[in-house]
């Protein structure tokens, strides 16, 4: 039972640290507030770009491969397929709750993302961990020649690049956007989730495999940014910078193969941190805060799209504001986020949408 807690304890802290980072990004974009700042407060904004997400996906992988591990190894087909038809009700209702959200002027949605992935993954569960590496590797390799041979900017908007896509609601601009080059593309961001179902396979309450895997995936962070650094310096005077950064860069536009396995690897970073401090400190006041506020991830992640930004619009603060107030206004509502958790977990386990989608995919 001790290990069991522990586990959920260590990835719920991680995700209550992925939602103020996405909130964090999400604001700055949306109130158009990357570059109006000085420059250590760019930088530092930055440094969650494309990051916090990747956290997010690796951690709904992890979560699926817990939830399916019986059905897995039982080697029985009814539950697994029991197991399955949970996954589809899910999907189904983060899809649509994603396109409810995007027909809400949210362009920015992850969920309906979410539920692509997840239906994916549905048909994985019962596949080796070898099988797992090698489809990671086929759609980072389809992503990047996609990349490569198409025009990665058609659909947007080049007046609002990354801000509005011009045909979202026709069926070519719509598979475009889902499949290649809208903001969480399946290729290659279906990457995140399988990393997430290989994880989920093992054993992280084992700090010689927590250890070992933080001493990889940090060497290979550090050699993949030298190396994307030392490239895109080469590359300058033969290409120019615009695509010198296109081909070698880490940053999330476009998601290539050195920002995907970047990452990745803090992701990994990331969670197995949290996994370990969690552990360590598991009783205190604070980790309990966090867990339980990443507990209700889903209700905060629409809350600070209808709430925060609702509230943005009514004072009249929802575009061309600086970076400062950008950040302390994710901060500060992640805080009252946190006090929403705290009133309502004493009177119930789950979060409102997590207790509804859970009640919809029985």
């Amino acid at each position: 039972m001790k290990v069991s807690s522990t586990r959920v304890i260590g990835l719920d802290f991680a995700r209550a640290w992925a939602m103020l980072g996405m909130m964090i990004v999400n604001y700055v974009v949306i109130l158009n507030a990357e570059h109006n700042g000085p420059d250590w407060l760019i930088a530092l904004s930055s440094l969650f770009q494309g990051r916090a997400s990747t956290v997010f996906v690796v951690l709904a992988g992890i979560g699926i491969a817990y939830m399916t591990k019986k059905a897995r190894t039982s080697g029985d087909p009814a539950l697994l397929q029991a197991s399955r038809h949970v996954l589809w009700k899910r999907s189904s209702f983060l899809f649509v709750t994603g396109m409810l959200l995007y027909l809400g002027s949210w362009s920015g949605d992850i969920l309906h993302y979410y539920g692509v992935y997840m239906l994916i993954a549905s048909f994985l569960l019962v596949v080796s961990e070898k099988t797992l590496l090698l489809a990671f590797s086929g759609i980072l390799l389809t992503a990047q020649t996609l990349q490569l041979s198409l025009n990665y900017m058609q659909g947007w908007n080049p007046k609002q690049p990354f801000i509005e896509y011009l045909d979202f609601w026709t069926v070519e601009g719509f598979l475009r956007n889902l499949l290649y080059n809208g903001y969480h593309p399946v290729f290659p961001w279906m990457c995140f989730f399988l990393l997430g179902l290989w994880l989920g396979r093992l054993n992280l309450l084992d700090r010689s495999v927590r250890k070992n895997m933080l001493g990889w995936a940090t060497a290979l962070f550090v050699s993949l940014e030298v190396l994307s650094y030392g490239l895109i310096k080469l590359s300058i005077p033969v290409v120019g910078s615009e695509m010198a950064l296109f081909l070698w860069g880490t940053k999330p536009v476009p998601p290539n193969l050195f920002y995907v396995l970047s990452s990745s690897s803090t992701a990994v970073i990331i969670i197995l941190l949290c996994v370990s401090f969690a552990e360590k400190f598991a009783n205190s006041w604070f980790t309990q805060t966090w867990v339980k506020t990443g507990q209700l991830t889903l209700t905060h992640y629409v809350s600070h799209i209808i709430v925060g930004l609702g509230f943005l619009a009514l004072i009249g603060r929802l575009e061309n504001q600086t970076l400062a107030f950008a950040m302390l206004y994710a901060v500060g509502f992640f805080l009252f986020s946190i006090v929403l958790t705290l009133v309502w977990r004493r009177w119930f386990e789950r979060g409102p949408l997590e207790s509804f989608m859970r009640k919809m995919s029985r």
